[in-house]
C-alpha cells in the first residue's frame, strides 16, 4: 500500500482515484481513504476531515444517491455547507453540536436549492474532549470498535431493511443479502429530512472510530470489520479493510457464489483513534491550524 500523505485538514468530493490521507485530529490522528467504484468516472461520495483544535473535530462521510440525477453533486454540495458553516460557528463561540446541527439543517437546504433532483445520505462524527456522538441522515455509518473489537456504537441504517433488522424480522447476514438492501428512506434533498442523534460515547485511548459509506458495510461483516481494525497500526488497518472490501465488490474468485456480499460501489471510509501509535504519530503534521484544504472539488 502507497504511503499516506500527511493532511492537516481534508475536504474531498467526486475523487477520480483511489485518495488517502493521514491528519492531525484532536489528541490523535484519522486516516482516510476512497475510491470510486470500478468502472466509473469518479465518485459520488465526499468526505470531510475538520480539526477545530485540540479538543474538538468533525468527520463526514456522503454518499450521492446512485438512483437519482446529479448524486455526486448533492454529497460535495452538502460536505461544503457542512464545513462552512461548522467552520464559521464554531469560530464565534457556538457550541459543536448546535453548529453541526445547524449545518446539517442548511446542508440539506443548500441540496434542495440545487433543485434537480439530487439526494445524498450524510453521517457525522462529533469529537469533543474524548468522546464521540454521532448524526445520522440515511445508511452511510459511525461504528466505534474497542480493541477487543467489542461493538460500542453503530448507528441505525435509515431504510426499510434497516427498520427490519431493528425490529428482528431478519437478521444481520439475511439483511446483507436482502435485494432492498439499496433503499434509504431518509436523505439530505428532502424536505422531510430527519436527524438522528445519538447518545455522547466516552472513547478509550485505542478505541476506533470508523466512518463510512455504504460501500463498505454492504460488503463487509461487523465482526470481519472489527476483526481487522480492533488494533494494528491505523493506516494498515484502513488499507487492509478497504481492499478487502474491494474485493468483495469485484467477487473473489476463491469464494463460493454467493458465501459473502458483493455490492459493487463507490467506497469511503474515516478511521480515527486518539492513541494511534507511535509509527504513525511521527508521520503527523506539527499541530497547527491551517485553513481547510479543498481537493478535487
Amino acid at each position: 500500500m502507497s504511503a499516506f500523505p500527511a493532511e492537516e485538514g481534508l475536504q474531498l468530493a467526486t475523487a477520480q482515484a483511489r485518495t488517502e490521507a493521514l491528519l492531525r485530529v484532536t489528541d490523535g490522528a484519522a486516516v482516510a481513504w476512497t475510491a470510486p467504484c470500478a468502472g466509473k468516472a469518479k465518485s459520488e461520495d465526499a468526505l470531510l476531515v475538520l480539526p477545530l483544535d485540540a479538543r474538538n473535530a468533525v468527520l463526514a462521510v456522503a454518499d450521492g444517491m446512485g438512483g437519482m440525477p446529479g448524486g455526486g453533486a448533492a454529497a460535495a454540495c452538502a460536505i461544503a455547507t457542512l464545513a462552512a458553516v461548522v467552520e464559521q460557528e464554531f469560530a464565534q463561540g457556538r457550541a459543536l453540536q448546535a453548529a453541526i446541527l445547524d449545518g446539517i439543517s442548511r446542508a440539506n437546504d443548500a441540496v434542495l436549492a440545487l433543485a434537480n433532483g439530487s439526494a445524498t445520505t450524510l453521517v457525522v462524527a462529533e469529537l469533543c474532549d474524548g468522546m464521540v456522538r454521532a448524526y445520522n441522515i440515511g445508511d452511510s455509518e459511525v461504528i466505534v470498535l474497542g480493541q477487543r473489537g467489542r461493538l460500542k456504537l453503530r448507528t441505525l441504517s435509515h431504510s426499510p431493511v434497516g427498520f427490519a433488522l431493528q425490529a428482528g424480522l431478519v437478521d444481520h447476514e439475511e439483511a446483507l443479502h436482502h435485494e432492498d438492501r439499496h433503499l434509504v428512506s431518509n436523505f439530505l434533498g428532502s424536505r422531510d429530512m430527519r436527524i438522528e442523534v445519538g447518545s455522547a460515547v466516552r472513547l478509550a485511548a485505542h478505541d476506533t472510530v470508523l466512518v463510512c459509506s455504504d460501500g463498505l458495510v454492504d460488503n463487509m461483516r461487523l465482526q470481519e470489520i472489527a476483526g481487522l481494525m480492533r488494533c494494528g497500526r491505523l493506516d494498515r488497518r484502513v488499507g487492509a479493510l478497504a481492499e478487502q472490501a474491494l474485493a468483495r465488490m469485484r467477487g473473489a474468485a476463491e469464494d463460493a457464489p454467493g458465501e459473502h456480499p458483493s455490492k459493487p460501489d463507490d467506497l469511503t471510509v474515516i478511521a480515527f483513534r486518539r492513541r494511534p501509535g507511535a509509527a504513525v504519530a511521527r508521520l503527523l503534521p506539527a499541530p497547527r491550524q491551517i485553513p481547510l484544504q479543498q481537493e478535487n472539488p
